[in-house]
């Protein structure tokens, strides 16, 4: 059988059986297949509509996954309530962190407790849809040396289906030009919240990663270049969505200065942790 089961509106699923079993084999017992890590923050008006649909996708599922929900120390019971959503779905997992540091160290928290021979991370609104889980696991079977799969709403063949505000759209644009010019060369949208790793590549990036806010997926493919890991990049279907917590001006403000100073951090860290031999 095939890790999913084919249902209505979903795309064929490219991994064979035989193929799970190989991976999952390679990794030792008692780790899941697949792991995907959502990061959130006052999120209670919209958890349970997303818990629904990610219990719904995955139903079919024939084999060990999980879903680790991230949950920075909110103000309007979104820990508490997800705990409820999830009380009688065991693929589910939810981390309650004690403190508010912002979506990187939420990113972060999840990926280093992510067992998955394939880590994903996404974000809570959904606003990659779940099928694209499909196209990126496909990539990976067919190109083995891919170390790391990126979506991005740049590529020539995404599917913008709703798009941003065109203020946010002209920010977006902008803040991708200087990424280009202070940081990550050839990746021309590093902030589309839709990334997938082999977990070989986990702990070598994120006990490397030291930004916590929204610009950490600049420093995160900064240190994969760095390290030597194998990026690809894909299309997706992408919907925005209204309700996003990047604030314009206070953000925007210090994701800048975040990419002023992204390179000489990222030397910084790898002076304190250096590359194997086996990296270099």
């Amino acid at each position: 059988m095939a890790p999913f089961a084919k249902g209505e509106g979903r795309e064929k699923n490219p991994w064979g059986q035989s193929e799970v079993n190989k991976m999952t084999q390679s990794q030792g017992s008692g780790a899941p297949f697949l792991s995907i890590v959502i990061p959130a923050y006052n999120e209670s008006k919209r958890i349970e509509a997303s818990i629904r649909d990610l219990v719904s996708f995955f139903k079919s599922a024939q084999y060990d996954l999980e879903i680790c929900m991230v949950i920075e120390k909110s103000t309007d019971g979104t820990a508490d309530m997800a705990k409820r959503l999830v009380e009688h779905e065991p693929h589910f997992k939810i981390l309650a962190n004690s403190v508010q540091k912002g979506k990187g160290y939420a990113v972060r928290t999840g990926m280093l407790s992510a067992r998955g021979q394939i880590v994903f991370f996404m974000d809570l609104d959904l606003s990659t849809p779940l099928a694209e889980v499909f196209s990126f696991l496909g990539h990976f079977q067919s190109n083995p040396d891919t170390d790391i799969i990126i979506g991005s709403r740049q590529h020539a063949k995404s599917q913008i289906i709703k798009k941003q505000h065109p203020l946010r759209q002209k920010m977006g644009q902008t803040f991708n030009f200087l990424v280009q010019l202070f940081a990550v060369k050839g990746i021309t949208d590093t902030q589309c919240g839709f990334k997938a790793f082999r977990q070989r590549t986990i702990q070598p990036i994120f006990t490397r990663q030291k930004i916590e806010g929204f610009s950490f997926d600049v420093e995160i493919l900064l240190i994969a270049q760095k390290l030597g890991y194998k990026i690809d990049v894909l299309p997706v279907r992408w919907v925005n969505s209204p309700d996003s917590k990047v604030r314009i001006v206070r953000d925007s403000i210090k994701m800048f200065f975040d990419l002023l100073r992204m390179r000489r951090l990222v030397r910084r860290t790898f002076r304190a942790l250096p590359l194997e031999k086996d990296q270099k």
